[in-house]
């Protein structure tokens, strides 16, 4: 059973109250100007930064994966066409979540407050802090972070400003951005530094460590995990990156089991603050859930039957209209529609699913019926909410886990897709088959300890070793059976899908390298536009920074040089 620690819930109220003071006047520019009624950082507790940069830095993640899981059908995506799904200013608070906040509260995409410190800043803030402290492992933890932090921007926006960000207290107020590959390969060297000091004697360690709790020979491990995932995601554009991930793969200092999953873990408060899990208190709510699941990964799992699925999603019914009852005009609309003719040639799913598996379909933006009672909602993995024993009632505030899931970060089975990735790229057929073996393992093994979240659940409901182990077997045989490498691809793709569940980060970036899946549900519209190879640079960055000027979503990042044929579509 995954429990928050008394320390961090301590903490996590600590930092909300220092917030207000930490804040500074900047507003969009970057800055780390002066606020005379605010701390200076000189007379900052470096614990309380460390606080700060750990708890925004899960709720950067958690954005970043869930916008990720959305344009990759991970989670249900409400945008009829790609170029206005998403708008500049839908990136305000992810972007000022990770440079550096006003202390204001943004909405996130639900219409639910977000409120943001800024991990660079307190980053700065804390580094000489730090360094004047011999604080070693608060540095090497704000290292790790810095650099999934910057990797990710670099992965959504492109090119950003890095090396003159956070510098209006010197005067530069507009900071050019560097290349994408420049802030690659700071982030490695922040990782390699980081390295060294998490080995490093401190005169003292970090009173709160919220993801491996003060184990700094499993940090060492996340840190050259995400090496491995820089060297994958460079593949492409980088002849060395496959030597280098291998190297890494090699030496075995790199997160392999469960016990050494990278995750932030949330809490079960609901106010002063509310620490629960943002998808359980998006949705476990008086009137019922706001999101809708996606259809398409829905019905993946439960065509194959899936072991996961009452871990992934709660029913609150056993019925959708248009499946096993009848078509219902008012809570599902397209029950009455017939399949778009592109679902139709395609063999897609269209509107409902069996079994009370009520979701939406990529780009379905219908408006929203009376059905919060009746939609599927997000289950006990990752979000700490019900496990699906079929009792199909409608969910509501502090029921199963009460919000205290985990936002995954990286995850020893996500790293087993990684290595399948790159044996498929040299063409070692056995050792990308044992990989795929691996990662389902693993994936399956972590989310069933989240049962234990829900102690009102009839856990009789859960599959048995014999119905994980012919999983295992069925999807390791149906890539055996597999005639070409689109095929291989797309068995690996499909259960690294199913596995992400969470955090579509690394969706999104394999799929911009390989094209697969090419088994996604399109878009509702017919034509829909190109899909996303970056998203646009946020509002408040191109409206107030004159060395920044807006993009559109065509625009690929420096390390994506797939075409848009013949594997990755150029419309889908």
């Amino acid at each position: 059973m995954i429990k928050l620690r008394l320390s961090y819930k301590i903490s996590i109220v600590t930092t909300l109250i220092l917030g207000l003071l930490f804040i500074s006047c900047e507003s969009t520019e970057l800055d780390l100007a002066n606020d005379p009624n605010q701390l200076t950082p000189e007379q900052s507790n470096p614990d309380l930064f460390l606080n700060s940069i750990q708890v925004d830095f899960g709720k950067v993640v958690e954005r970043f994966g869930a916008i990720a899981g959305q344009v990759t059908r991970i989670d249900y995506m409400n945008g009829r066409d790609y170029p206005n799904t998403y708008s500049p200013a839908d990136f305000n608070d992810v972007w000022s979540g990770s440079y550096q906040s006003t202390g204001v509260s943004f909405n996130d995409q639900f219409g639910h407050s977000q409120t943001f410190n800024g991990i660079l800043a307190d980053i700065r803030a804390l580094t000489p802090l730090a360094e004047e402290g011999e604080l070693y492992r608060h540095t090497a933890i704000s290292q790790v972070i810095e650099a999934y932090t910057i990797v990710t921007l670099v992965d959504f926006f492109g090119d950003i400003p890095y090396t003159e960000a956070l510098q209006a207290n010197i005067g530069n107020f507009n900071p050019e951005p560097d290349a994408g590959n420049v802030v690659y390969q700071a982030a490695l060297n922040l990782l390699e530094d980081a390295i060294v000091n998490f080995g490093r004697t401190p005169q003292n360690d970090p009173i709160n460590d919220f993801f491996y709790d003060g184990d700094w020979d499993k940090w060492i491990k996340a840190a050259n995990t995400l090496r491995m995932k820089i060297y994958l995601q460079q593949r492409l554009v980088d002849s060395d990156a496959i030597s280098s991930f291998n190297a890494i793969v090699t030496a075995g200092n790199y997160i392999q089991t469960v016990d050494e999953d990278f995750q932030f873990t949330w809490g079960t408060n609901v106010i002063q603050p509310d620490n629960r899990h943002p998808r359980y208190a998006n949705n476990y709510e008086g009137d019922g859930a706001d999101e809708y699941m996606s259809n398409w990964l829905m019905n993946l799992m439960l065509t194959t039957d899936d072991p996961r699925i009452r871990y992934y999603y709660y029913r609150q019914t056993n019925a959708v209209p248009g499946a096993e009852i009848a078509p219902n005009e008012e809570t599902l609309s397209c029950s009455l529609e017939s399949a778009p003719q592109h679902y139709i040639d395609g063999g897609f799913t269209f509107c409902f699913l069996n079994s009370g598996y009520w979701g939406r379909d990529h780009g379905d933006d219908d408006g929203i019926p009376p059905d919060g009672f009746l939609r599927t909602n997000f289950g006990v993995y990752p979000a700490g909410g019900r496990f699906d024993d079929s009792s199909f009632e409608g969910t509501s505030q502090g029921d199963g886990g009460q919000g205290a899931g985990i936002t995954p970060i990286m995850l020893s089975s996500w790293v087993d897709f990684m290595i399948a990735e790159v044996a498929m790229e040299e063409m070692n057929i056995m050792a990308a088959r044992t990989a795929l073996s691996n990662g389902i393992t693993k994936s399956i093994t972590k989310v069933q300890t989240f049962s234990s979240l829900d102690p009102s659940a009839n856990l009789s409901f859960e599959p048995d070793a014999t119905a994980v182990s012919n999983f295992v077997n069925e999807r390791t045989s149906s890539f055996d059976s597999a005639t070409t490498d689109q095929e291989r691809w797309n068995a690996i793709a499909q259960q690294y899908w199913v596995a992400l569940f969470g955090n579509g980060v690394d969706a999104y970036n394999f799929y911009r390298r390989t094209g697969y899946p090419n088994t996604l549900q399109p878009n509702v519209e017919p034509n829909p536009g190109n899909f996303i190879r970056s998203f646009p640079y946020p509002a408040d960055l191109t409206t107030n920074n004159s060395s920044v000027s807006p993009k559109d979503t065509n625009q690929k990042v420096f390390w994506d040089n797939n075409p848009d044929s013949p594997t990755f579509p150029s419309s889908n």
